[in-house]
């Protein structure tokens, strides 16, 4: 599924009704520096258990790992990136990837390594 329209009612639409295995690669965030240079890759899809380091909005500064990713709602929760509900608990706070970059890489799924690989070719 390729998306060649640049109206802004069609991207929403897009974004609305993709994929999830679309999905998991809207998810990206760029890779700091460090990691570029060792990996020779720009950016790659977020993961539960990547450290990321967030550099737009409120929580500018904070790093923590990535608890959860929110596929239908293209958000991800940080841990210790969180916000009062009236009643006094504490939620996590929906961060967009666009958003943090990705400080230490989750290498646990052999999957990954050979993402990395390929892309880095």
């Amino acid at each position: 599924m390729r998306l060649n329209s640049k109206q802004p009612k069609k991207q929403r639409k897009f974004l609305h009704n993709a994929p999830l295995h679309l999905r998991q690669k809207l998810m990206s965030a760029p890779l700091s520096g460090e990691l570029r240079e060792k990996y020779g890759v720009r950016n790659l899809p977020i993961r539960e258990g990547d450290k990321v380091k967030i550099v737009r909005g409120d929580f500018r500064g904070k790093e923590g790992k990535v608890m959860e990713v929110d596929l239908s709602r293209y958000r991800i929760h940080v841990e210790g990136v969180t916000q009062k509900k009236t009643d006094g608990t504490e939620v996590f706070y929906p961060i967009h990837p666009s958003n943090v970059v990705i400080t230490e890489l989750n290498l646990d799924d052999p999957e990954r390594k050979k993402i990395i690989e390929r892309r880095a070719g």
